[in-house]
């Protein structure tokens, strides 16, 4: 099979694997797991926030950032295709009780002046707002790069209004590699910042939570709350530390590939898709000469996993699990399904 659906089927390399079998662990509720610390240290510095925390999944640390900065009652600003917003079962609202203020965004980029106009009165009619999100790279919007202007924009409106800012960047370091823009300076223009391990950084499980000392011993809190709190977990936060000190340049070929892939696909006849538009690892693309669900089953019966994320958009992501041949193969697969 060629696994195209997600950056998340990557397997731990087999550094990662000979690191967590021999790494050192403790009791990471009580503080005392050293790969943990070590990880968590690591993730800080890199991020240039003053703490971190190892969560569980990408989801938990988007979520344990809306529990810490706001209250029951208040609303969040986000754009309205995000994963906070789109992808996490409504958690935002389950358990911190918020309300969710959707802005459309121009591939996932959030206009500040909308922004700064989002922000609610002081009405006792209105929900105050709490929160502020951002997402870079933007999944929906296929692995867009939110520019630095535009994300130092909307915290310059956050900084006036005395609003928090959290950054989903689950694929920071897809942004970071692709733009040329350090990791710090696209964090500068936040409080909070989540970024998982388990995507196109190989890692098997986990991903960081980092801002302020104060927010992520509120989050740690948080984390307990919901189970999230593990034990000798530094087995897996081992394979982190790997992930961050050698994969992070390495997501260029990810990145190469699907450039090439998607140069691949403009040139088909039956495909409504701009090569220009492909800033990362996804490559999202509308068939014109068949269903969109045609396409995808068409693909699976030759070995090739995609995602339909709309009636009529499908997703090819690339990763660690994709080579330049398999690239090759979808390429010619999608042109002998279409002219079939």
């Amino acid at each position: 099979m060629i696994d195209l659906r997600s950056d998340t089927i990557t397997k731990p390399t087999e550094a990662m694997r000979k690191a967590m079998a021999v790494a050192e662990v403790g009791d990471d509720v009580y503080g005392e797991d050293p790969s943990i610390n070590h990880l968590q240290e690591l993730s800080a510095q890199m991020m240039g926030k003053e703490a971190s925390l190892f969560v569980p999944s990408g989801t938990m640390g988007n979520q344990l950032a809306v529990l810490a900065h706001t209250r029951p009652g208040t609303e969040i600003i986000l754009e309205a295709d995000s994963h906070i917003y789109y992808y996490e079962a409504a958690a935002a609202s389950v358990f911190a009780g918020v309300q969710p203020r959707p802005l459309s965004g121009v591939r996932g980029v959030l206009d500040a002046e909308l922004v700064e106009w989002a922000i609610r009165q002081d009405d006792i009619h209105l929900p105050p707002t709490s929160l502020i999100c951002m997402e870079n790279t933007h999944n929906r919007a296929g692995g867009t790069i939110v520019p630095l202007a535009d994300m130092r924009a909307v915290y310059d409106v956050a900084l006036r209004h005395q609003v928090p800012v959290h950054l989903d960047g689950a694929r920071i370091f897809n942004a970071s590699i692709a733009s040329g823009v350090a990791v710090k300076d696209y964090t500068a223009c936040t409080t909070s910042v989540q970024f998982c391990l388990s995507k196109g950084l190989g890692a098997p499980v986990g991903s960081i939570l980092a801002g302020p000392e104060d927010f992520i011993e509120k989050a740690r809190r948080w984390r307990k709350r919901l189970g999230g709190g593990m034990r000798q977990a530094g087995i897996i936060a081992a394979a982190g530390v790997v992930a961050l000190e050698t994969m992070v340049d390495r997501l260029a070929e990810d990145h190469e590939n699907a450039r090439f892939l998607a140069e691949g696909l403009a040139g088909l006849e039956g495909i409504d898709f701009d090569p220009d538009d492909v800033d990362t690892n996804i490559v999202i693309v509308k068939p014109t000469k068949m269903s969109i669900r045609q396409l995808g089953d068409e693909l699976e019966k030759r070995g090739i996993l995609t995602v339909v994320i709309e009636p009529d958009r499908i997703r090819f992501t690339t990763s660690l699990e994709v080579n330049r041949t398999d690239i090759e193969k979808t390429v010619t697969a999608v042109r002998e399904i279409l002219k079939a």
